[in-house]
């Protein structure tokens, strides 16, 4: 049987990036839906969303009355797919950091996998456009969230991803805590806990050309903390469960 396949993009004033990646998406080799949660963008991108789904049915909107924050934005997206027949749900970004090319590897992967990481730091460095500043934070958050929780994956803080239907079914989604960057580390950690099957990736990860990073101050230090929570959650272990 052929399984659906659903690529979540949250967008925030990304008027200029969305028509492309759309575009990019939809001519894949792979045939997937898109569906785009837009926070109210004030620059019009919610807008530019409607247009673009009323030419393609397989392009759909979710419209949020608030910029409110990364992870709430993936979550509604995540209830939008499960209450669909999707059994594999993607997060990728809206600003071409993450290559719509690699989707069909990603897919390969979850054959035999419960949640698929892309990776930047497997095989190499795979970063380009990043000032050596902002690399150097990546890796040190990666060996930091390594270090106190013990996943063993070479980058946990990334946020291209795709999950089986069943490893979002086995997530109490209301419960995750996180809103920033540590919402990707956090959803990793819950699946990876449980004895799931985590697998990694390579790809290239290109910052963005057009529009304003999303990263604060305040998402860093959320993810340092969100970082022990979860450690502390997990009883202090740093391995995962073993599945009954």
């Amino acid at each position: 049987m052929k399984h659906r396949v659903l690529i979540i993009v949250p967008t925030y004033n990304e008027r200029e990036n969305l028509p492309p990646l759309a575009e990019r998406v939809m001519n894949l080799a792979v045939e997937v839906d898109l569906l785009v949660v837009d926070d109210n963008s004030p620059d019009g991108t919610g807008a530019i969303a409607d247009g673009l789904a009323a030419s393609n049915p397989r392009i759909h909107v979710l419209h949020r009355k608030e910029k409110d924050g990364l992870g709430r934005a993936y979550i509604a997206g995540f209830q939008w797919a499960l209450k669909r027949d999707y059994e594999f749900v993607f997060e990728m970004d809206g600003d071409f950091s993450h290559n719509p090319a690699d989707i069909p590897a990603f897919l390969a992967a979850a054959e035999h996998a419960d949640l698929v990481l892309g990776s930047r730091y497997t095989r190499g460095i795979r970063v380009i456009n990043w000032p050596l500043n902002r690399l150097l934070l990546s890796m040190g958050a990666a060996l930091y969230v390594r270090g106190i929780t013990g996943m063993p994956f070479a980058d946990p803080t990334g946020g291209y991803k795709c999950f089986r239907r069943q490893t979002l079914e086995s997530i109490d989604l209301e419960a995750v805590r996180s809103n920033g960057y540590s919402f990707q580390i956090e959803m990793t950690h819950k699946a990876w806990r449980q004895g799931l099957r985590v697998v990694e990736v390579p790809i290239i990860f290109t910052d963005r050309f057009q529009g304003n990073s999303k990263m604060s101050s305040k998402i860093v230090r959320e993810a340092l903390g969100m970082v022990w929570r979860l450690w502390i959650q997990h009883r202090f272990r740093r391995a995962p469960r073993t599945p009954a």
